[in-house]
């Protein structure tokens, strides 16, 4: 096997494993080390890293595992993802986990942190909030202080505090994986059949389980890798793909895309390994630095208050420009209220701009995916046809 499959099967394989067998290993490794699961998008992992824990990305059982007892905690008109995240931990895979955070994303996520505290008393659970004031005075100052009760919490979890020099080191090391997440979108933006949107995809998924330390390794690894071999490259149109930014699509899906004719150069998949989108300071108040970052250097998403109107829509636009993408594939899943409620006013962003995009939607287990990489190489076609006019 050579060293670029070698370490696209090590993501596939970390993928695949719902028992999160090398986060059971890590904690075992060493007496004492605690691992705080998080649901997405977004949850300040540096401070579960400054504590001496795991961060461990829960993003529901994809289309691996059969909901039958999470099925009994939840009606059947809303997404996929609360009810595979119960069978998680009903079917045990979730019982060496210490504490879970649940982030301000929907009504969803608000009422599964509820439901965890009650079907897991001795489990340390938190609903994590998020600012809606994107003034430093008002949504910082919040903000700042939901990082301290957090950071407190975490260290009375471990039995000492966690101090400020242990955040900023963790900063750091956060900030050294940002840069190596955008500099592998940069090369799949530059030469996206070198770098195909499967594997990036499966690379990110690692960052959910791995530490941090071990998943900018693999970065490494695969960005030296990939830029020693030499792939084809094909006649696909280049795409940008959004509204998948909480419950995550079949990974057959994203491989239907490709397939269809569409070389994926950007998307809001797994956005909480990219989150902030510049590197936080190092230096001076740490828990200060990163409510600032998260309040001017943070991804839009629809689950994200956007205090502009008037900018609704427009990252996307940006987004397609600066990926030279030439449409958007609109994928959400189903009874997905902030993706589809976004999703007008999106598409109205692209219209204005002169956009083509297509849309569709699907729940974590789909399984057809023929009508899926049809619709998608219809709309790669009618881009081939336009472009050329």
């Amino acid at each position: 096997m050579s060293e670029l499959a070698a370490i696209v099967d090590r993501a596939a394989t970390l993928f695949e494993d719902l028992h999160f067998s090398v986060a059971r290993e890590w904690k075992a490794a060493a007496p004492g080390r605690k691992v705080i699961g998080y649901m997405p998008i977004y949850v300040p992992r540096e401070l579960i890293h400054a504590a001496g824990m795991l961060p461990l990305g829960i993003v529901g059982g994809g289309d691996q595992l059969e909901v039958i007892h999470g099925d009994a905690y939840y009606q059947s008109y809303i997404c996929r993802i609360p009810r595979s995240t119960v069978e998680l931990g009903v079917s045990g895979r979730l019982d060496f986990v210490d504490g879970m955070l649940f982030p301000s994303i929907c009504d969803v996520i608000r009422n599964l942190s509820g439901m965890w505290k009650l079907m897991y008393p001795n489990v340390y659970s938190r609903y994590f909030d998020l600012p809606q004031n994107y003034r430093d005075d008002i949504g910082g100052n919040y903000y700042a202080r939901e990082l301290a009760e957090l950071r407190d919490a975490l260290g009375a979890l471990r039995g000492a505090p966690v101090t400020d020099e242990e955040i900023r080191r963790s900063i750091a090391v956060y900030n050294e994986n940002r840069t190596l997440v955008r500099q592998l979108y940069d090369y799949r933006i530059a030469q996206p059949w070198q770098a195909p949107a499967a594997e990036v995809y499966l690379l990110m998924r690692a960052g959910l389980v791995l530490s941090v330390e071990q998943h900018s390794e693999l970065l490494r690894e695969y960005l030296a890798a990939v830029q020693s071999t030499e792939r084809p490259r094909r006649d696909n149109c280049r795409v940008v793909l959004t509204g998948v930014f909480c419950e995550q699509p079949p990974l057959n899906l994203i491989k239907s895309l490709e397939l269809a004719g569409c070389y994926v150069v950007d998307d809001d998949l797994l956005l909480v390994t990219r989150w902030l989108t510049a590197d936080v300071p190092a230096d001076g108040d740490p828990l200060q630095n990163l409510a600032l970052a998260f309040l001017h250097h943070s991804e839009s998403t629809a689950a994200k208050y956007e205090p502009s109107q008037k900018e609704k829509g427009q990252h996307l636009v940006r987004a397609v420009h600066r990926s030279k993408a030439e449409g958007v594939i609109f994928a959400s899943p189903s009874f997905c209220d902030p993706a589809l409620l976004d999703r007008p006013m999106l598409q109205h962003a692209l219209s204005e701009a002169g956009i083509p995009y297509v849309s569709f939607k699907y729940a974590e287990n789909s399984g057809q995916m023929q009508p899926i990489r049809e619709q998608a190489g219809t709309f790669a076609d009618s881009i081939k046809l336009w472009s050329g006019q």
